[in-house]
């Protein structure tokens, strides 16, 4: 293997005790604040090193895609999995009420731990529509959510319109006293609300999406 620079040393040894402690890789985010890296772009770009070195195994597309090469995260045979429930349907185009689980009955999926972690506070819902395409979320695609009650400018969140009683998947953004619920498909225009009128119910964690 090629040898590594000082910063690719310490964030493959972080992974490795992130993983021996959690049972389960970081995100990128979490090796940002463990590792205090400026920037995400900064681990990815460590991480892309790392991979084409030989020392990780790394799907970009999952956000705890990483296992290490001979190493303590490296599994034999078939990931663990995690029972996540399938809560209803969230609009990826227009808002339009989401289904409680009582009313769906409670049907559960099985995800690889490595993208779901623990599974705390996780639940799932199928996405109908087009807004977020651009970001590699499309009709029919599942979507898997941490219940909060905040998140960052910029995240994948699951939103309700208070006084419309109706949920969507957007990006959000706080805007002094608005919030932007940014699409992602430059054919469509942001909703904007008072924030007042806004309350996040959980961010993405994933998407997951079956093949054939």
């Amino acid at each position: 293997m090629r040898e590594l620079s000082e910063r690719q040393q310490g964030i493959l040894g972080f992974i490795e005790e992130f993983m021996a402690d959690n049972s389960y890789p970081p995100t990128i985010r979490d090796i940002q604040a463990g590792c205090e890296i400026s920037s995400t772009s900064v681990v990815d770009y460590n991480l892309r090193a790392l991979t084409d070195k030989g020392y990780l195994n790394r799907d970009a597309e999952v956000s705890r895609g990483l296992q290490l090469v001979n190493g303590t995260g490296n599994q034999d045979g078939p990931p663990d999995t995690v029972a996540v429930p399938l809560l209803g349907t969230i609009a990826a185009g227009a808002p339009f009420p989401l289904p409680t689980a009582d009313a769906q009955g409670v049907e559960t999926i099985d995800l690889p731990q490595s993208i779901t972690g623990p599974g705390e506070n996780l639940y799932a819902l199928r996405v109908k529509g087009e807004s977020m395409i651009d970001a590699l979320i499309a009709d029919g695609d599942l979507v898997v959510m941490e219940q909060t009650s905040r998140v960052e400018n910029g995240q994948t969140a699951a939103v309700r319109l208070k006084l419309e009683d109706e949920t969507t998947l957007k990006r959000f953004y706080r805007e002094g006293d608005m919030v932007r619920l940014q699409p992602e498909n430059s054919q469509m225009d942001p909703i904007m609300c008072d924030a007042s009128n806004v309350e996040v119910l959980s961010r993405l964690v994933a998407v997951w999406r079956v093949i054939g």
